[in-house]
């Protein structure tokens, strides 16, 4: 199984600490899976400007392969301004409508404070079934006073993350089984 860990921003740091703990939790978990961060802080991805994703080169080009290869995505996020970054929004630009077809998502959103718990509901998640994800219901909200000395210290945060990753691996799983199951009802 393909899972992406896509840190969301290019600026702060909480939202790559949930991330990089992310990352950690699965690989612990599940090892044998191909999982790979990507932080966007670390590439220089172009605009979108309405060329097919496999058209862009560098950067941009890498990042979309990596997304639309992958059977599942986390998508970590910052709240800036009562929204998800325009670093994000672009990355979603860049993919066809039907990039998250088939495909399970999940999200980390860190934010300052509990005002902005429904960003995701809000804008997030809207945007994910309009690009056909099949997504992992619940979510962890990460708050400010979570964090300390760049670490995650929240035991419940914690646990959320733990669960969270379980959760995505599982509802992949139950996506194949279930196309399999349909797959075997044809006689071709």
């Amino acid at each position: 199984m393909k899972i992406v860990v896509l840190s969301g921003s290019i600026v702060g740091s909480k939202t790559k600490i949930a991330m990089e703990k992310t990352v950690d939790i699965l690989k612990q978990s599940f090892p044998s899976h191909d999982i790979q961060l990507l932080d966007l802080a670390e590439y220089t991805i172009e605009f979108s400007d309405g060329r097919n994703y496999f058209e862009y080169e560098g950067d941009t080009k890498y990042i979309t392969e990596r997304v639309m290869a992958a059977d599942a995505i986390i998508i970590g996020t910052p709240v800036f301004q009562a929204s998800i970054p325009a670093t994000l929004k672009n990355i979603f630009d860049l993919l066809p409508v039907n990039a998250f077809r088939d495909k399970v998502v999940s999200s980390v959103v860190t934010a300052g404070t509990q005002k902005h718990y429904l960003i995701v509901e809000q804008q997030l998640k809207p945007i994910l079934s309009y690009m056909k994800a099949h997504i992992v219901p619940t979510f962890v909200f990460i708050e400010e006073k979570d964090f300390l000395r760049k670490e995650i210290v929240n035991d419940d945060v914690l646990f959320r993350l733990e669960r969270l990753v379980e959760d995505t691996v599982l509802t992949v799983e139950a996506f194949e089984a279930i196309r399999k199951r349909k797959d075997e009802e044809y006689d071709f």
